[in-house]
């Protein structure tokens, strides 16, 4: 049966500290997601746009830019991702910021949960985004989602998928990461997160990275992929509003990409942090479809399996 694949957008940049990465959604289809996507067999479907509340640009209150409005956003990113999930739909959330991984991963962790099925997540970022509002140097929540699915955070954020927390760190594994507060650091390593960091690829290379990050899985496994497109070097990915030098060529994303749909076990998506403001002709999300064209089984070279 051919899968479905479910578009959800979610225009908001609520959790940012830039302006622009609200319109993400619609340059991913300006670059032509669903038309790559169908010419990988796929079925297609284009849900719109989410609602939300407008982004206020205030400071920080008691830690937190925009609480009310960045747990609105999640409330319907997490409805949305489950509905899809339930009905055997592969979700892509097109943000949009990083904070609406709190949402989409929690309703993947709740659909685990109901389904029986093991969870892993691969974090493609970066940053840790692994933050509090006592670590946080500026108050943007998308420096704190995989902190608040882990259960540090606000109980509106953390009990959002009805348990908290709705992630245990063990089955989270971070790649490309190079940009980590000196609290949040130390904060990664009590918590026990598995890093694979960009000094760890360039001593392994992303091969033995990646094989890394993916052993385990196996037939029973639900694989999440949370894909910042900061995680990209900006030579190649400019449109994003918090670039870090030294992240993955494109032949190492390539690679990455294709080494997750090697595993056939790729079940939700998120895309996030594409910022149309800050790119060049569009170029970044080109880029982004043509990666995720690759985690639906393009490769590069003929191959049999």
């Amino acid at each position: 049966m051919t899968q479905a694949i479910a578009l959800i957008g979610a225009p908001t940049d609520i959790g940012a500290g830039t302006r622009g990465a609200s319109m993400g959604p619609e340059a991913l289809r300006v670059a032509g997601l669903g038309t790559a996507l169908a010419s990988r067999g796929l079925r297609v479907e284009d849900r719109g746009n989410l609602q939300g509340p407008p982004n206020p640009w205030q400071p920080p209150v008691n830690g937190y830019r925009h609480l009310a409005e960045v747990v609105a956003w999640n409330h319907a990113v997490h409805a949305a991702m489950l509905a899809e999930l339930e009905t055997g739909h592969l979700p892509i959330l097109l943000g949009g910021d990083h904070s609406l991984g709190i949402g989409s991963i929690s309703a993947v962790a709740r659909h685990c949960q109901r389904s029986g099925r093991r969870l892993r997540v691969l974090w493609l970022d970066a940053h840790a985004d692994f933050n509090t509002h006592v670590l946080t140097p500026s108050g943007n929540v998308h420096g704190m989602p995989l902190a608040c699915l882990c259960g540090h955070g606000p109980p509106e954020l953390t009990g959002l998928g009805g348990t908290t927390p709705a992630l245990d760190p063990r089955v989270v594994r971070q790649v490309g990461i190079r940009s980590v507060d000196p609290g949040e650091k130390r904060f990664v390593h009590e918590a026990g997160l598995e890093v694979f960091d960009m000094r760890y690829i360039d001593e392994v290379g992303m091969r033995q990275a990646m094989a890394s990050a993916l052993a385990g899985i196996d037939d029973d496994t639900h694989l999440h992929v949370s894909f910042d497109v900061d995680f990209l070097d900006p030579e190649i990915a400019p449109g994003v509003g918090t670039t870090v030098m030294g992240g993955p060529t494109y032949r190492e994303a390539q690679l990455c990409m294709e080494m997750i749909a090697d595993t056939g076990r790729l079940a939700s998506l998120d895309v996030m942090e594409l910022n149309p403001a800050l790119d060049e002709r569009n170029k970044t999300a080109l880029l982004v479809v043509d990666l995720i064209e690759s985690l639906f089984g393009k490769s590069t070279l003929m191959r049999t399996t």
